[in-house]
């Protein structure tokens, strides 16, 4: 029977998979191998009869461009109890390609140790991918669709900054990044905006709401005593994942809650939060600025890969296949600054928890702090002025809220 590869996708699309997808199935086929594309990723892998691709050079060719998942994906984390080997021994499996997360590389783990004790062996080589870049790869190298997903924000961000130029409006803009700010910062700092937010700006104090809202009406302040009437703040979605639970209960915006009692937040819109919490600050200060939200979530997410993420993700395709003819098995697949395919485990990421701690924006750096100099925000220097919108200036200077000084 014919050799052959499984390929399965899991978690949320991002720019690149495709790319991925394309560039192992032409080089497995190229050297003989069926390859097989499983839809629905781990819940697909173990059903009676999964529903599947046979990849050809044509299809893999087509797709080599293409935004999303030719794929279907899925955010099913099987039990060790659902494993079964019948789709491997049917199809003579030599490996197994999983692209997603962390979760999806430990799940692979426990399948292929459950296959070996099955007496089969099937390698695993998986491929990291989020437009988070929060995975801590070498060189701080950035993980697959990041970039894609910047430069189509950045885009959508320089539209709705004219358009507050045009309107003389400001806008309050959210962009993903569960755990980290990379992308709001890559977004916010290209578009030259007047206020950015991400988490790890408050590494010395707590986050909470009225923080965030003071921040922005600093930087509308700012903005007002320079002459300038409109404005964009960006304010990343992690900033959630930061702070404590009671702090978003008590908040006043009206959530559902899960079985266990915890807000969704996945079911809300971050922007018309904060949108809504300025505006409701701007009246009990008598401030009148015209506000409105913008969120950037999933049209980021399966745009076409730019350049560089069809270049990244066509080396880390060529090297899935050159660590398996290798026989490195169990492992991430990654390339440093030079370009060099490395293994990488999962032994190498985790923490003492066992759990992979995320890659933070380091708020530190020169890149960092000059941008965040850069912005617009009220200090010591402009209480004076500041004072004909407020008459607590102090309370809106932004290296307080944030602790600095």
């Amino acid at each position: 029977m014919k050799n052959s590869i499984a390929i399965i996708c899991s978690g949320g699309p991002a720019p690149g998979i495709n790319t991925v997808i394309s560039t192992i199935a032409k080089i497995f086929i190229k050297d003989g191998y069926k390859v097989i594309g499983v839809h629905h990723g781990y819940q697909g892998l173990f059903l009676e009869n999964p529903v599947v691709k046979i990849f050809d050079f044509h299809h893999a060719d087509r797709i080599f461009s293409r935004g999303g998942s030719t794929l279907i994906m899925s955010r099913f984390k099987p039990k060790d109890s659902d494993f079964k080997v019948d789709f491997f021994k049917k199809n003579n499996v030599k490996l197994l390609v999983t692209i997603g997360g962390d979760d999806t590389a430990s799940t692979a783990n426990r399948l292929t140790k459950f296959l070996q004790n099955q007496d089969l062996s099937v390698a695993h080589v998986h491929v990291p991918k989020t437009i988070d870049n929060d995975l801590p790869l070498p060189d701080r190298n950035p993980t697959f669709g990041f970039h894609t997903a910047k430069d189509e924000g950045v885009r959508i961000g320089n539209t709705v900054y004219e358009d507050a130029r045009t309107s003389e409006n400001w806008f309050v803009m959210s962009a993903m990044g569960r755990s980290a700010g990379h992308l709001a910062f890559g977004i916010a700092s290209a578009c030259h905006f007047q206020m950015m937010i991400i988490p790890e700006m408050f590494n010395k104090t707590n986050i909470t709401f009225d923080k965030i809202i003071n921040m922005i009406i600093s930087s509308i302040i700012k903005c007002k005593i320079k002459g300038v009437e409109y404005g964009v703040a960006l304010v990343s979605e992690g900033v959630f994942h930061f702070m404590e639970e009671k702090e978003i209960i008590n908040s006043g915006i009206n959530f559902t809650y899960d079985d266990h009692g915890h807000p969704e937040l996945g079911n809300v819109s971050k922007s018309h939060i904060f949108n809504y919490l300025l505006q409701v600050k701007l009246k009990e200060i008598g401030l009148t600025v015209k506000s409105r939200p913008v969120e950037l979530g999933y049209e980021l997410r399966c745009c076409n890969p730019i350049a560089f993420d069809l270049t990244l993700c066509t080396l880390l395709g060529i090297g899935v296949k050159k660590l398996f003819d290798e026989g490195i098995s169990s492992c991430i697949v990654s390339a440093n600054s030079k370009g060099d395919i490395t293994p990488l485990f999962l032994k190498d990421f985790e923490d003492k928890n066992g759990k992979i701690p995320p890659r933070l924006v380091d708020v530190n750096s020169d890149m960092v702090q000059l941008f965040i100099n850069n912005l617009y925000y009220i200090q010591e220097k402009d209480y004076k002025q500041a004072k004909k919108y407020v008459s607590n200036p102090e309370m809106y200077d932004f290296k307080k809220i944030l602790n600095l000084t």
